[in-house]
Protein backbone atom coordinates (compact mmCIF):
# COMPACT_ATOMS: atom_id res chain seq x y z
CA UNK A 1 0.00 0.00 0.00
CA UNK A 2 1.01 3.19 -1.23
CA UNK A 3 2.63 5.90 1.98
CA UNK A 4 1.38 8.97 0.65
CA UNK A 5 -1.82 7.59 -2.14
CA UNK A 6 -3.07 10.23 -4.27
CA UNK A 7 -6.87 10.44 -5.42
CA UNK A 8 -7.70 8.50 -8.53
CA UNK A 9 -10.32 10.25 -10.53
CA UNK A 10 -13.36 8.10 -11.29
CA UNK A 11 -12.22 5.08 -9.47
CA UNK A 12 -13.06 3.90 -5.78
CA UNK A 13 -9.30 2.62 -5.11
CA UNK A 14 -6.35 4.27 -4.64
CA UNK A 15 -4.38 1.75 -5.82
CA UNK A 16 -3.62 -1.67 -7.18
CA UNK A 17 -0.79 -2.20 -4.13
CA UNK A 18 -2.73 -4.64 -2.12
CA UNK A 19 -1.40 -7.24 0.11
CA UNK A 20 -2.30 -10.85 -1.39
CA UNK A 21 -3.80 -13.97 0.91
CA UNK A 22 -2.29 -16.86 -1.30
CA UNK A 23 1.15 -16.34 -1.39
CA UNK A 24 1.04 -14.21 -4.29
CA UNK A 25 3.92 -11.83 -5.31
CA UNK A 26 2.62 -8.45 -4.95
CA UNK A 27 1.47 -6.95 -7.82
CA UNK A 28 3.98 -4.05 -9.11
CA UNK A 29 2.82 -1.25 -11.14
CA UNK A 30 3.20 -1.59 -15.02
CA UNK A 31 3.13 -0.04 -18.09
CA UNK A 32 -0.77 2.36 -17.48
CA UNK A 33 -0.34 1.88 -13.93
CA UNK A 34 3.63 2.88 -13.74
CA UNK A 35 2.19 6.36 -15.58
CA UNK A 36 -0.38 6.45 -12.94
CA UNK A 37 1.87 5.90 -9.90
CA UNK A 38 4.32 8.41 -10.93
CA UNK A 39 1.66 11.02 -11.50
CA UNK A 40 1.86 12.80 -8.31
CA UNK A 41 0.93 16.55 -9.08
CA UNK A 42 -2.17 17.34 -10.91
CA UNK A 43 -4.96 14.85 -12.45
CA UNK A 44 -3.71 11.42 -12.93
CA UNK A 45 -4.58 9.50 -16.33
CA UNK A 46 -7.85 7.70 -16.98
CA UNK A 47 -7.20 4.00 -16.17
CA UNK A 48 -8.49 2.00 -19.47
CA UNK A 49 -11.14 -0.54 -18.94
CA UNK A 50 -11.15 -3.92 -20.22
CA UNK A 51 -12.87 -7.10 -20.38
CA UNK A 52 -12.12 -10.57 -21.00
CA UNK A 53 -14.56 -13.41 -22.25
CA UNK A 54 -15.10 -16.44 -20.18
CA UNK A 55 -16.44 -19.58 -21.68
CA UNK A 56 -17.37 -21.22 -18.13
CA UNK A 57 -19.16 -24.82 -17.53
CA UNK A 58 -21.70 -23.71 -15.51
CA UNK A 59 -23.28 -20.93 -14.57
CA UNK A 60 -25.62 -21.14 -11.76
CA UNK A 61 -24.11 -20.69 -8.61
CA UNK A 62 -25.11 -22.68 -5.36
CA UNK A 63 -24.23 -22.13 -1.52
CA UNK A 64 -25.34 -23.65 2.25
CA UNK A 65 -24.61 -20.04 3.71
CA UNK A 66 -27.59 -20.19 6.60
CA UNK A 67 -27.48 -16.27 7.21
CA UNK A 68 -28.57 -15.30 4.03
CA UNK A 69 -32.18 -15.55 2.27
CA UNK A 70 -31.07 -17.44 -1.34
CA UNK A 71 -29.66 -20.77 -2.06
CA UNK A 72 -28.64 -20.08 -5.57
CA UNK A 73 -27.52 -17.09 -7.82
CA UNK A 74 -26.02 -15.44 -10.95
CA UNK A 75 -23.36 -13.65 -11.99
CA UNK A 76 -22.85 -12.50 -15.29
CA UNK A 77 -19.69 -10.33 -15.19
CA UNK A 78 -16.41 -10.63 -12.45
CA UNK A 79 -15.36 -6.99 -11.28
CA UNK A 80 -17.60 -4.11 -11.22
CA UNK A 81 -16.37 -0.40 -12.88
CA UNK A 82 -19.06 1.00 -10.67
CA UNK A 83 -15.84 0.88 -8.10
CA UNK A 84 -17.43 1.00 -5.01
CA UNK A 85 -14.84 1.35 -2.13
CA UNK A 86 -16.64 -1.09 0.14
CA UNK A 87 -17.69 -3.98 -2.13
CA UNK A 88 -17.24 -7.37 -0.10
CA UNK A 89 -16.46 -9.13 -3.55
CA UNK A 90 -13.59 -7.04 -4.29
CA UNK A 91 -11.49 -10.09 -2.46
CA UNK A 92 -12.54 -12.94 -5.59
CA UNK A 93 -10.35 -11.04 -7.91
CA UNK A 94 -7.00 -11.71 -5.56
CA UNK A 95 -7.96 -15.62 -6.53
CA UNK A 96 -6.62 -14.66 -10.11
CA UNK A 97 -3.70 -12.84 -9.24
CA UNK A 98 -5.51 -9.84 -9.88
CA UNK A 99 -5.45 -6.92 -7.35
CA UNK A 100 -9.14 -6.60 -5.45
CA UNK A 101 -7.70 -2.71 -5.67
CA UNK A 102 -7.83 -1.00 -9.23
CA UNK A 103 -7.74 -4.02 -11.36
CA UNK A 104 -11.43 -5.04 -9.92
CA UNK A 105 -12.85 -2.52 -11.26
CA UNK A 106 -10.80 -2.12 -14.14
CA UNK A 107 -10.13 -5.55 -15.79
CA UNK A 108 -13.41 -7.07 -16.05
CA UNK A 109 -14.74 -10.57 -17.02
CA UNK A 110 -17.84 -11.26 -18.68
CA UNK A 111 -19.62 -14.73 -19.41
CA UNK A 112 -22.15 -14.54 -22.82
CA UNK A 113 -23.14 -17.56 -22.64
CA UNK A 114 -24.81 -17.34 -19.56
CA UNK A 115 -28.02 -17.61 -20.57
CA UNK A 116 -27.69 -20.77 -22.41
CA UNK A 117 -25.89 -22.27 -19.42
CA UNK A 118 -28.88 -21.47 -17.39
CA UNK A 119 -31.25 -23.05 -19.69
CA UNK A 120 -29.59 -26.66 -20.23
CA UNK A 121 -29.20 -26.37 -15.88
CA UNK A 122 -33.18 -25.80 -15.88
CA UNK A 123 -33.81 -28.45 -18.25
CA UNK A 124 -32.23 -31.16 -16.00
CA UNK A 125 -34.88 -33.77 -14.99
CA UNK A 126 -34.00 -33.27 -10.80
CA UNK A 127 -33.85 -29.39 -11.03
CA UNK A 128 -35.86 -28.01 -8.27
CA UNK A 129 -36.98 -23.96 -8.96
CA UNK A 130 -35.90 -21.50 -5.98
CA UNK A 131 -34.69 -17.96 -6.58
CA UNK A 132 -32.16 -16.93 -8.68
CA UNK A 133 -30.77 -14.15 -6.99
CA UNK A 134 -28.59 -11.28 -9.58
CA UNK A 135 -26.25 -8.99 -7.87
CA UNK A 136 -25.23 -10.96 -5.07
CA UNK A 137 -21.47 -10.46 -5.88
CA UNK A 138 -21.28 -7.99 -8.76
CA UNK A 139 -23.81 -5.82 -10.11
CA UNK A 140 -25.82 -7.30 -13.53
CA UNK A 141 -26.35 -3.99 -14.33
CA UNK A 142 -22.96 -2.34 -14.56
CA UNK A 143 -21.98 -0.13 -17.33
CA UNK A 144 -20.39 -3.42 -19.80
CA UNK A 145 -24.46 -4.94 -19.40
CA UNK A 146 -25.00 -1.82 -22.27
CA UNK A 147 -22.98 -3.69 -24.77
CA UNK A 148 -23.34 -7.46 -23.73
CA UNK A 149 -27.16 -7.63 -22.24
CA UNK A 150 -26.33 -10.68 -20.59
CA UNK A 151 -28.74 -9.92 -17.81
CA UNK A 152 -31.29 -9.49 -20.50
CA UNK A 153 -30.38 -12.72 -21.64
CA UNK A 154 -30.71 -14.64 -18.63
CA UNK A 155 -34.43 -12.53 -17.89
CA UNK A 156 -35.35 -13.89 -20.86
CA UNK A 157 -34.84 -17.65 -20.03
CA UNK A 158 -36.55 -16.65 -16.54
CA UNK A 159 -39.65 -15.59 -18.35
CA UNK A 160 -39.73 -18.37 -20.79
CA UNK A 161 -39.49 -20.69 -17.66
CA UNK A 162 -41.50 -19.08 -15.35
CA UNK A 163 -38.70 -19.31 -13.03
CA UNK A 164 -38.76 -16.38 -9.91
CA UNK A 165 -35.35 -14.52 -9.81
CA UNK A 166 -34.51 -11.16 -7.58
CA UNK A 167 -32.12 -8.65 -8.43
CA UNK A 168 -29.55 -6.16 -6.91
CA UNK A 169 -28.80 -3.43 -8.33
CA UNK A 170 -27.24 0.43 -7.92
CA UNK A 171 -27.57 1.23 -11.70
CA UNK A 172 -30.65 2.84 -13.20
CA UNK A 173 -30.14 0.57 -16.24
CA UNK A 174 -32.62 -1.94 -14.29
CA UNK A 175 -35.09 -0.09 -16.53
CA UNK A 176 -33.32 -0.50 -19.83
CA UNK A 177 -35.41 -4.42 -18.76
CA UNK A 178 -38.75 -2.81 -17.67
CA UNK A 179 -40.90 -4.36 -20.72
CA UNK A 180 -39.09 -8.11 -18.90
CA UNK A 181 -39.73 -6.99 -15.38
CA UNK A 182 -43.16 -6.13 -15.88
CA UNK A 183 -44.24 -9.37 -17.38
CA UNK A 184 -41.99 -11.10 -14.56
CA UNK A 185 -44.01 -8.92 -12.03
CA UNK A 186 -47.57 -10.64 -13.77
CA UNK A 187 -46.16 -13.87 -13.20
CA UNK A 188 -45.25 -12.74 -9.38
CA UNK A 189 -41.78 -14.35 -10.63
CA UNK A 190 -39.15 -10.78 -9.78
CA UNK A 191 -38.14 -8.96 -7.20
CA UNK A 192 -35.78 -5.50 -7.70
CA UNK A 193 -33.77 -4.30 -5.20
CA UNK A 194 -31.84 -0.39 -5.61
CA UNK A 195 -29.10 0.09 -3.41
CA UNK A 196 -28.95 3.52 -1.94
CA UNK A 197 -26.25 4.05 0.02
CA UNK A 198 -26.39 8.34 0.45
CA UNK A 199 -28.04 11.06 -1.25
CA UNK A 200 -25.02 13.21 -1.26
CA UNK A 201 -23.67 13.13 -5.28
CA UNK A 202 -20.52 14.28 -4.43
CA UNK A 203 -19.99 11.78 -1.62
CA UNK A 204 -21.33 9.22 -3.79
CA UNK A 205 -19.06 10.17 -6.78
CA UNK A 206 -16.01 9.21 -4.18
CA UNK A 207 -18.07 6.22 -2.36
CA UNK A 208 -18.60 4.59 -5.61
CA UNK A 209 -18.01 6.55 -8.48
CA UNK A 210 -18.76 5.01 -11.53
CA UNK A 211 -22.53 3.97 -10.47
CA UNK A 212 -25.58 5.57 -10.84
CA UNK A 213 -26.30 9.19 -8.89
CA UNK A 214 -28.56 8.88 -5.75
CA UNK A 215 -31.10 10.84 -7.91
CA UNK A 216 -31.28 8.28 -10.95
CA UNK A 217 -31.62 5.16 -8.36
CA UNK A 218 -34.52 6.77 -6.24
CA UNK A 219 -36.47 7.65 -9.53
CA UNK A 220 -35.71 3.73 -10.08
CA UNK A 221 -36.81 2.68 -7.61
CA UNK A 222 -40.39 4.72 -8.31
CA UNK A 223 -40.33 4.14 -11.90
CA UNK A 224 -40.54 0.18 -10.89
CA UNK A 225 -43.02 1.09 -8.43
CA UNK A 226 -45.18 2.61 -11.46
CA UNK A 227 -45.23 -0.18 -12.90
CA UNK A 228 -45.84 -2.78 -10.92
CA UNK A 229 -42.86 -4.27 -9.89
CA UNK A 230 -41.92 -5.34 -6.35
CA UNK A 231 -39.28 -2.71 -5.15
CA UNK A 232 -37.29 -2.96 -2.41
CA UNK A 233 -34.78 -0.24 -0.82
CA UNK A 234 -31.42 -1.31 0.37
CA UNK A 235 -29.85 1.36 2.34
CA UNK A 236 -26.60 -0.71 2.15
CA UNK A 237 -23.71 -0.35 3.50
CA UNK A 238 -24.58 1.77 6.22
CA UNK A 239 -20.89 3.60 6.63
CA UNK A 240 -20.34 5.23 10.01
CA UNK A 241 -19.94 8.98 10.03
CA UNK A 242 -19.99 8.94 6.38
CA UNK A 243 -23.34 8.21 5.29
CA UNK A 244 -25.34 7.15 8.39
CA UNK A 245 -26.38 10.46 8.75
CA UNK A 246 -28.77 9.78 5.45
CA UNK A 247 -30.54 6.80 6.35
CA UNK A 248 -34.19 8.97 8.15
CA UNK A 249 -34.27 11.22 4.90
CA UNK A 250 -33.40 8.22 2.27
CA UNK A 251 -36.33 6.61 3.95
CA UNK A 252 -38.69 9.35 3.76
CA UNK A 253 -37.95 9.74 0.06
CA UNK A 254 -38.41 6.09 -1.15
CA UNK A 255 -41.63 6.21 1.15
CA UNK A 256 -42.55 9.47 -0.80
CA UNK A 257 -41.75 6.71 -4.36
CA UNK A 258 -44.35 4.24 -2.87
CA UNK A 259 -41.94 1.94 -2.12
CA UNK A 260 -43.14 -0.52 0.84
CA UNK A 261 -39.51 -2.15 1.25
CA UNK A 262 -36.84 -1.26 2.91
CA UNK A 263 -33.80 -2.31 4.67
CA UNK A 264 -30.28 -1.58 6.10
CA UNK A 265 -27.05 -3.18 5.86
CA UNK A 266 -23.79 -2.15 8.03
CA UNK A 267 -19.93 -1.70 6.28
CA UNK A 268 -18.36 -5.29 6.15
CA UNK A 269 -14.59 -5.26 5.37
CA UNK A 270 -13.66 -8.81 4.59
CA UNK A 271 -10.01 -9.28 3.61
CA UNK A 272 -8.12 -6.91 1.14
CA UNK A 273 -11.27 -4.76 1.26
CA UNK A 274 -10.49 -3.21 4.96
CA UNK A 275 -7.17 -1.99 4.02
CA UNK A 276 -8.45 -0.79 0.72
CA UNK A 277 -11.02 1.05 2.80
CA UNK A 278 -8.80 2.16 5.42
CA UNK A 279 -6.35 4.02 2.47
CA UNK A 280 -9.87 5.66 1.07
CA UNK A 281 -10.35 7.08 4.10
CA UNK A 282 -6.88 8.38 4.16
CA UNK A 283 -7.51 10.31 0.93
CA UNK A 284 -10.98 11.76 1.15
CA UNK A 285 -11.43 12.02 4.96
CA UNK A 286 -8.40 11.89 6.78
CA UNK A 287 -9.99 14.05 9.64
CA UNK A 288 -12.37 11.09 10.67
CA UNK A 289 -10.68 8.04 9.43
CA UNK A 290 -9.89 6.95 13.43
CA UNK A 291 -13.74 7.78 14.58
CA UNK A 292 -14.69 5.95 11.55
CA UNK A 293 -12.22 2.56 12.03
CA UNK A 294 -13.39 2.95 15.63
CA UNK A 295 -16.80 2.74 15.07
CA UNK A 296 -16.55 -0.34 12.79
CA UNK A 297 -14.51 -2.26 15.08
CA UNK A 298 -17.00 -1.68 18.22
CA UNK A 299 -19.66 -2.97 16.23
CA UNK A 300 -17.38 -5.70 15.17
CA UNK A 301 -16.22 -7.11 18.57
CA UNK A 302 -13.05 -5.44 18.31
CA UNK A 303 -12.14 -5.89 14.65
CA UNK A 304 -12.05 -4.72 11.17
CA UNK A 305 -14.57 -7.37 10.07
CA UNK A 306 -17.06 -10.52 11.55
CA UNK A 307 -16.54 -13.44 8.87
CA UNK A 308 -19.18 -15.35 11.03
CA UNK A 309 -22.05 -16.55 10.28
CA UNK A 310 -24.72 -15.41 11.64
CA UNK A 311 -23.06 -12.32 13.12
CA UNK A 312 -21.46 -10.58 10.08
CA UNK A 313 -24.76 -8.94 9.44
CA UNK A 314 -26.14 -8.15 12.59
CA UNK A 315 -23.47 -5.50 14.16
CA UNK A 316 -23.50 -5.48 18.21
CA UNK A 317 -22.81 -2.80 20.62
CA UNK A 318 -24.21 0.54 21.15
CA UNK A 319 -23.49 1.79 18.04
CA UNK A 320 -25.03 -0.99 16.30
CA UNK A 321 -28.43 -0.78 18.38
CA UNK A 322 -28.44 2.81 17.81
CA UNK A 323 -28.52 2.25 14.21
CA UNK A 324 -31.35 -0.40 14.45
CA UNK A 325 -33.24 2.36 16.36
CA UNK A 326 -32.82 4.88 14.10
CA UNK A 327 -34.35 2.63 11.34
CA UNK A 328 -36.90 1.39 13.00
CA UNK A 329 -38.73 4.41 13.85
CA UNK A 330 -37.82 6.23 10.09
CA UNK A 331 -39.55 3.29 8.81
CA UNK A 332 -42.48 3.81 11.10
CA UNK A 333 -42.72 7.44 10.45
CA UNK A 334 -42.53 6.72 7.30
CA UNK A 335 -45.12 4.47 6.96
CA UNK A 336 -43.28 1.33 5.35
CA UNK A 337 -44.38 -1.64 6.84
CA UNK A 338 -42.02 -4.17 4.73
CA UNK A 339 -44.44 -6.91 3.75
CA UNK A 340 -42.75 -9.78 3.11
CA UNK A 341 -42.18 -10.75 -0.67
CA UNK A 342 -43.15 -13.99 -1.66
CA UNK A 343 -42.30 -15.12 -5.42
CA UNK A 344 -43.83 -17.81 -7.38
CA UNK A 345 -42.02 -20.99 -7.62
CA UNK A 346 -44.84 -23.39 -8.83
CA UNK A 347 -45.13 -22.09 -12.45
CA UNK A 348 -41.90 -23.41 -13.44
CA UNK A 349 -41.80 -25.14 -16.59
CA UNK A 350 -38.42 -26.57 -18.15
CA UNK A 351 -37.53 -25.58 -21.05
CA UNK A 352 -37.46 -27.01 -24.04
CA UNK A 353 -34.17 -28.29 -25.68
CA UNK A 354 -33.19 -29.66 -28.88
CA UNK A 355 -35.04 -28.78 -32.73
CA UNK A 356 -37.07 -32.07 -32.44
CA UNK A 357 -39.14 -30.84 -29.40
CA UNK A 358 -39.71 -27.36 -30.63
CA UNK A 359 -41.63 -29.18 -33.56
CA UNK A 360 -44.06 -30.66 -30.77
Amino acid sequence: MRKNPVSQRGRGAQSADVPQRFGLAQRETDGDWRDLSETVDGPTPKLRTTVTEETPKSILSFNQSPDIGFDRSINAYRGCEHGCIYCFARPTHAFHDLSPGLDFETKLFAKPQAADLLRKTLARPKYRPRPIAMGTNTDPYQPIESRYRITRQVLEVCLETRHPVTITTKSDRVLHDLDLLEELARYNLVAVSVSVTSLDPELSGKLEPRAASPAKRLKALENLVKHGVPAHCAIAPVIPAVTDAFMEEIVTRVAEAGVQNCGWIPLRLPHEVAPLFREWLEVHYPERAGKVMSIVRSIRNGRDNDPDFFTRLKPKGVWADLFRARFRIACRRAGIENPAIELDTVAFRPPQTGRQLQLL
